[in-house]
């Protein structure tokens, strides 16, 4: 499983919507629409593109909705995604799937006690997004996996040089963001990245 976390501020080479459009012709499975700083109407606007960009293109991709729960209902999304600190305070309930980021196995046994679909888990590799803060590394995946059923999806600094050692380790699927949004071709990017994991 391949999730891509948007992030419109690191598109350098294209538009917001010809990098999604991409990386779904690219065999994504999953976008998480990460866009925190935007209203409430413009996120719902956007989420309505990828939606249309999704049926238009026949594929079968799940779009999840990052933090903003009226958007997610709204749009009828396949998803909802939040933070540790919003599941555990209540944001646990959701008609599609239920994800949440967890830091430790501690945060990730608590997540699966509260119901989640999935578990995003990071960072596993030095990343700029998290410069400063050492990585946990693919043992982190691994203790995980012994801990948790739901399905954990691996993120951080992963790309096709070490996404087969992230699988190795036991994640289910890797997600990523600057590695798509901020590259040249996104639909080469997307499709190399995903025949690195699918191999295994």
């Amino acid at each position: 499983m391949l999730f891509l976390i948007t992030n419109r501020k690191l598109v350098n080479y294209d538009t917001f919507m010809n990098v999604i459009e991409n990386a779904i012709k690219g065999e994504v499975d999953v976008i998480i629409l990460r866009e925190k700083d935007l209203a409430t109407a413009k996120l719902e606007t956007i989420a309505k593109d990828i939606k249309k960009a999704i049926n238009k293109s026949n594929k079968k991709v799940a779009l999840i909705i990052n933090s903003n729960k009226e958007v997610a209902e709204k749009i009828n999304a396949d998803g909802y995604h939040v933070s540790f600190n919003d599941l555990v305070n209540g944001c646990n309930k959701f008609e599609g799937l239920l994800g949440v980021s967890i830091h430790s196995i501690e945060e990730a046994v608590i997540a699966e006690k509260n119901g989640v679909d999935y578990l995003l888990a990071s960072h596993i590799y030095p990343t700029k997004c998290k410069a400063g803060l050492p990585p946990k590394g693919i043992d982190f995946i691994k203790k995980i996996k012994m801990e948790v059923n739901v399905p954990v999806i691996a993120l951080g600094g992963i790309n096709p040089q070490n996404a087969e050692s992230v699988i190795s380790s036991g994640a289910d699927g890797i997600a990523v963001m600057a590695y798509i949004m901020s590259s040249d071709n996104p639909y080469h990017s997307t499709l190399k990245i995903k025949k690195a994991i699918s191999k295994l």
